[in-house]
């Protein structure tokens, strides 16, 4: 392999990969595990960032902690109950905080879940997880 171009390097090899996304994310209801965010490319990662759009309309209201079990007891990658207040539309985004913990933890989850916490009724978003691969 040629390392001296990007088409042969790996995820492992770049920084702030997309990881992990999950698509038409239900807030409809509050609950824990309600998405599933399968995580692609590695064993073993660093979050650096975690970003919700794509919303269906106005999710301003409502709130978000994603989690490594899909129990809700498990160490949160963002803190708790991020509130989703500059996503007022279906051109609107948002960087969601990442919890302390994230900030210097290595996972190795197979993925991560989405817990909503205060719902808007028929509303869906998409949430993508940006890292750094430390294992292939």
């Amino acid at each position: 392999m040629n390392a001296n171009h990007v088409g042969s390097l790996y995820p492992d090899g770049f920084g702030s990969f997309r990881i992990g996304t999950a698509v038409k994310v239900s807030l409809n209801a509050t609950g824990n595990a309600v998405a599933q965010i399968p995580i692609v490319g590695g064993t073993e990662y660093i979050v650096r960032r975690i970003v919700v759009t794509n919303a269906s309309g106005n999710i301003a209201a409502a709130n978000v902690t994603i989690l490594t079990s899909n129990d809700g007891n498990a160490t949160n990658a963002v803190s708790n109950a991020v509130t989703l207040t500059s996503v007022t539309g279906t051109d609107k985004w948002q960087d969601v905080a990442l919890s302390t913990t994230a900030a210097s933890t290595a996972y190795t989850a197979g993925s991560l879940y989405v817990k909503v916490g205060t719902n808007v009724a028929s509303a869906t978003c998409d949430v993508s997880v940006y890292g750094d691969v430390i294992s292939l």
